[in-house]
């Protein structure tokens, strides 16, 4: 006999649990769409989850320097500063390395002396 994970044990318990773990996912995918980042719907909950944390990671490094999230998008034609405008995912780069390369922005934000 198999044993039970925990998540079928949850789920078990709670009919719904899926649904609202899917609901959850669709939510944080439209926030992450929303900054301008683009996904190729194959991230997991836990990739998606490392992208937005690097993500409001950076944007908090910009904020700290003194740039507009308004103005500093991927789609802003004139942003204040190439360097406050997050990454470009590139073509074909899995969600990990896209998440390193945004932290390693916020890095480079958090110690430049402007």
């Amino acid at each position: 006999m198999r044993e039970e994970s925990f998540e079928e044990q949850q789920e078990a318990l709670d009919p719904h649990r899926r649904e609202e773990r899917d609901a959850a996912v669709l939510e944080l995918a439209g926030r992450i769409r929303q900054k301008g980042v683009l996904l190729t719907g194959r991230e997991t909950s836990g990739q998606l989850d490392d992208l937005m944390t690097a993500i409001d990671r950076f944007e908090a490094a910009v904020v700290a320097r003194g740039g507009d999230l308004f103005v500093n998008t991927p789609f802003s034609d004139q942003p204040e500063r190439p360097e406050f405008v997050i990454p470009r995912r590139l073509t074909g780069e899995d969600a990990e390395a896209y998440a390193s390369r945004i932290n390693a922005a916020a890095q480079r934000l958090e110690r430049a002396d402007f």
